[in-house]
């Protein structure tokens, strides 16, 4: 007799904790933005009990799908083993249909609603609009581990995670680890049980045509899409971008005294404001060279702030009104200027065409030659 004649698989058993409804999901990235999905699992739950599994290989968005070799390590898919695969954009309507009205569940929840923000921006799709709840932190308000990774929170769950990155068993496991607090406190309701702990609900809005303003990870990524976009032809590992983390602030060389005194860089002062596609220690070095003194604060001797995190010459008009613009840095420089000093906010592009030659990254006209 087939599953669907019997009903649901959570109905073949008692309920474990009835009433516990929700779907847990995990997912791996082929690369360093957080729109690069590779991989998705997902474990429906109905009273407590596994109800459904939902496991699918996928190509990245087209222009995003350059696989890291960082990311392969942790995660094992290559290029070539998803080339017959669909693309996020053409498995996200069975996605949502699988996940319904439920409640997200992810051991770290905001990484996995980022995934879905991101790639359904560079996708171009709507968003349903999504709700979660984080399996990492209610582990760390309950567990007494020394870490709360989910390999050791889904032992103290008395769950064996097998096989680590793989999309289907990290979800599986974030799904035992709620089931089993919920258990051990007698909670039946999902919300309720996360609340006792005082964890908020995180939330994706909802949105139909392009967006009036895109996510932070996704604007960073469109300003080094080049690199992201496996057409590009001569894109090394080294130069391949980690915008998963926020980066180190580097160190401030002295300025070049054999710089060119008529480059465009040679006496500023530069501060970095937000991630960049380069590192900022190389961004900071590159300013050194042609004759800059960069520094890691605005102050008065500040004469160019570069701002980072994918904003544009046309968010740059709109000053505060733009999320990334409310940065602590850019907020002291545009006060600053206000008040009569000398300072210039340039975008990342703006820094690379200062830059010239000299910029180490292939630019978007390599994507052009390499699809035509």
């Amino acid at each position: 007799m087939s599953l669907s004649a019997l009903g649901s698989l959570a109905d073949l058993r008692p309920p474990r904790v009835k009433g516990l409804n929700f779907t847990a999901v995990d997912f791996e990235t082929a690369n360093g933005f957080r729109g690069s999905p590779c991989a998705i699992g997902m474990v429906r739950v109905r009273d407590g009990n596994v109800d459904e599994l939902f496991f699918k290989r996928m190509r990245p968005p087209e222009g995003f799908d350059r696989f890291d070799p960082r990311n392969v390590h942790i995660h094992g898919i290559t290029a070539e083993r998803v080339a017959q695969q669909p693309r996020f954009g053409e498995l996200f309507a069975d996605i949502a249909d699988f996940i319904g009205s439920d409640t997200l569940i992810a051991h770290n929840a905001g990484f996995d609603l980022e995934v879905f923000e991101s790639a359904l921006e560079v996708s171009g799709l709507d968003s349903p609009g999504l709700r979660a709840l984080c399996s990492l932190r209610l582990a760390r308000a309950v567990y007494q581990l020394d870490s709360h990774a989910l390999p050791r929170s889904a032992a103290a769950a008395g769950f064996h995670l097998k096989h680590h990155h793989h999309a289907l068993w990290d979800a599986r496991a974030a799904a035992a680890i709620v089931v089993d607090i919920a258990e051990r406190e007698r909670q039946k309701q999902l919300h309720p049980l996360f609340a006792a702990h005082g964890i908020e609900l995180e939330e994706l809005q909802s949105w139909s045509g392009p967006r009036d303003y895109e996510s932070r990870a996704t604007r960073q990524a469109r300003g080094c899409a080049a690199l992201l976009d496996a057409r590009t032809p001569d894109v090394t590992e080294d130069m391949l971008p980690d915008l998963m983390r926020w980066q180190d602030e580097g160190r401030n060389l002295p300025a070049n005294p054999q710089a060119d005194p008529s480059h465009p860089l040679c006496g500023e002062h530069i501060v970095f404001s937000g991630n960049l596609a380069v590192p900022r220690a190389d961004a900071k070095a590159l300013a050194a060279e042609h004759g800059a003194t960069t520094a890691s604060k605005v102050t008065s001797a500040t004469t160019l702030l570069v701002v980072g995190d994918g904003v544009s010459s046309q968010d740059l008009q709109a000053e505060r009104t733009v999320p990334p613009l409310r940065a602590r840095k850019v907020v002291e420089a545009l006060d600053r200027r206000s008040q009569g000093q000398q300072l210039r906010l340039v975008t990342e592009d703006g820094f690379r065409q200062l830059l010239g030659d000299a910029w180490p990254l292939p630019d978007s006209s390599a994507v052009s030659a390499a699809a035509e």
